[in-house]
């Protein structure tokens, strides 16, 4: 981290709280409060967390709240960069957006190469069949030969599966392939996904049918991402998070899109 000199002055002059963070910021913060524009990564299919509407091409869901409430705290503007899972670890290291806000999950191996905030989410993995489904009815049906698992590349949830299946096929969905066309064509037998996601299908498909582990099988809590290097901003995101949950913000935003049942409380 170094010393930003003129700011440092500014600061000497101005007396703020803000100019003191500032006089020690790193690169990206430096950048962002020159710039007052903030990027934030998404991934505009995650219903209830960063869902582009199909209709109107607005940016809807929890995360999308929470961006620009970290803008309207800092007096800054927020620019949205399409992401996604597969993408996420390049799209960070790559400096294509500032930090990285959909839900992510807090897996070792993304925790090995990002900087994660504070959790403000918790999900365990949950399953989707169809209603009129006679292969998978339960949970217990999953992990049975012959049947066809579905889960998005890139998700926390491929890795999980993979370890856990031990007679079931696991198939990997890539765009432009969705796990729901997949099962509603009869590719796949079932699909995992996580509490946000299983919303979408709960909200918008008569046909799917939710099924839960009888115990918590895997559950994960989620974090905001930053590329490693940068402490300072890092530390601001992250004391935004905390911000949010003790202000009551994150309870009424995650109410509103229907998330309270996985929100994490300071």
């Amino acid at each position: 981290m170094r010393l930003n000199r003129v700011g440092g002055l500014a600061c000497l002059l101005a007396g703020g709280l803000l100019c003191a963070v500032s006089a020690w910021a790193g690169p990206v913060l430096d950048r962002v409060q020159s710039s007052k524009v903030v990027r934030v990564c998404v991934w505009p299919d995650y219903y209830g967390i960063t869902y582009r509407n199909p209709r109107t091409q607005q940016l809807g869901g929890l995360d999308i709240d929470l961006a620009q409430a970290l803008a309207s705290d800092q007096g800054w503007r927020v620019e949205f960069v399409d992401s996604s899972f597969p993408s996420l670890v390049a799209d960070v290291l790559g400096d294509r957006c500032d930090v990285a806000m959909f839900a992510i999950g807090m897996l070792p191996q993304r925790m090995q190469q990002l900087k994660f905030t504070r959790p403000y989410l918790s999900s365990d993995i949950y399953a989707i069949a169809t209603r009129s489904s006679s292969v998978v009815r339960q949970w217990a049906d999953i992990d049975q030969p012959g049947v066809v698992v579905g889960v998005q590349a890139g998700t926390f949830m491929e890795p999980v599966m993979a370890a856990y299946l031990k007679q079931a096929k696991l198939v990997s969905i890539k765009p432009p392939l969705t796990r729901e066309r997949e099962l509603e064509a009869g590719r796949i037998d079932v699909f995992m996904t996580d509490y946000p996601y299983s919303r979408r299908l709960l909200d918008n498909a008569d046909w799917a049918n939710l099924i839960s582990s009888p115990t918590p099988f895997h559950v994960l809590p989620y974090g905001h991402v930053v590329r490693p290097g940068d402490d300072a901003w890092l530390k601001l995101v992250d004391e935004f998070v905390g911000r949010v949950q003790r202000d009551g913000r994150l309870d009424q935003m995650a109410k509103r899109h229907g998330l309270s049942r996985i929100v994490v409380r300071n």
